[in-house]
C-alpha cells in the first residue's frame, strides 16, 4: 500500500475522480493518507485524520514511505489556530491556513520528507481541549462564508467547521454530520448542555443535515450562510432577524465527558 502527505495549502478533495465533480472534503497542509487507486490524472485516498475516502488531483500527490507514515500518525496533530502560517521551504513560502497540521513538530523548524520547513508566526491554543479554548477557537471562524466541503476560514460547511474547532483542540471527531453525532453521550435537555457540546439538527425524514456547536446562555455558534451566532432551544436554531427557525433540533451530545 501507498502512503501520502499533504505538502501544499489546500487541496481539493473530490467525490468522483474528474474536475467537475462537487467537493466533499479537503485536505490542508500536514494531512497524511493512504492511497486506494492510482489513474492517470487522479489519486483516490483515505485519510488518517477522518477515515475519509476520495479523489485528488494526482498532481497534488506527494508519496511518503510507510515508515514516514507511521511515524507522522504517532505523533501530536499540532493544529495551528493562526489564520496564516508563513513556512518557508528551500527559497520559497507556502502561505498555510488555520487548522494546518505538523506532525512531530518540536521547534519551528522541521524537516519532513526530505524536505526542510521553517515557519513564521506559528501559534498553537495555550489550553486545547478545555471547554473554554473551543468556545475561543470557534469565534475565530466568525463571518467566515459556507463553503460546501470547506474546512478553512475563507469557506467551510457546518461539520467542517466543527471538526476543526475540535481538531484544532487535539480531539478528533469524524468529518460529516451523520458521523459526528455517535459520538460523545447524548443530553436529554437544551439546558443540560455546556459550551463545546455539539447540537445536532434533523430534516423532515429524520436524518441529521445540520451540526454546530453550543455556546454558553443557549447560543450556538454554526455555519449557515456563513459562521454565526443564534439563540437555541429545546425546538430548535432561533434566527431573530427573520423571527423563525431554521434548524430542527434533534440531539445535543457531550463529546468532552
Amino acid at each position: 500500500m501507498a502512503f501520502g502527505f499533504t505538502q501544499f495549502s489546500i487541496v481539493p478533495i473530490r467525490s468522483e475522480a474528474r474536475e467537475q465533480s462537487e467537493m466533499v472534503s479537503q485536505l490542508l497542509f500536514g494531512e497524511l493518507y493512504q492511497v486506494v487507486q492510482v489513474l492517470e490524472k487522479w489519486v483516490q485516498i483515505i485519510t488518517f485524520f477522518d477515515a475519509y475516502k476520495g479523489w485528488i488531483d494526482r498532481s497534488l500527490h506527494t508519496e511518503i514511505s510507510e515508515k514516514l507514515y507511521k511515524k507522522g500518525t504517532s505523533s501530536p496533530l499540532n493544529a495551528t489556530n493562526a489564520l496564516i502560517v508563513e513556512a518557508q521551504k528551500d527559497d520559497t513560502s507556502l502561505f498555510l491556513v488555520r487548522g494546518s497540521t505538523f506532525p512531530g513538530l518540536k521547534s519551528k523548524r522541521f524537516k519532513w520528507n526530505e524536505q526542510l520547513y521553517r515557519l513564521k508566526n506559528f501559534t498553537l491554543p495555550t489550553q486545547a481541549g478545555t471547554r473554554q479554548s473551543l468556545v475561543e477557537t470557534a469565534k475565530l471562524y466568525l463571518n467566515t462564508p459556507y463553503l460546501w466541503g470547506g474546512k478553512t476560514p475563507f469557506g467551510i460547511d457546518c461539520s467542517g467547521f466543527t471538526q476543526m474547532v475540535y481538531r484544532i483542540n487535539g480531539v478528533q471527531i469524524p468529518r460529516d454530520a451523520y458521523q459526528q453525532v455517535s459520538m460523545g453521550q447524548a443530553l436529554s435537555f437544551v439546558e443540560e448542555a455546556q459550551a463545546g457540546d455539539l447540537a445536532f439538527f434533523e430534516n423532515e425524514e429524520g436524518s441529521i443535515i445540520h451540526v454546530g456547536m453550543v455556546l454558553e446562555n443557549q447560543y450556538i455558534i454554526h455555519a449557515s450562510g456563513h459562521v454565526r451566532i443564534d439563540k437555541i432551544d429545546h425546538e430548535g436554531i432561533y434566527k431573530e432577524a427573520t423571527r423563525r427557525y431554521s434548524h430542527q433540533l434533534r440531539v445535543i451530545q457531550n463529546i468532552l465527558g
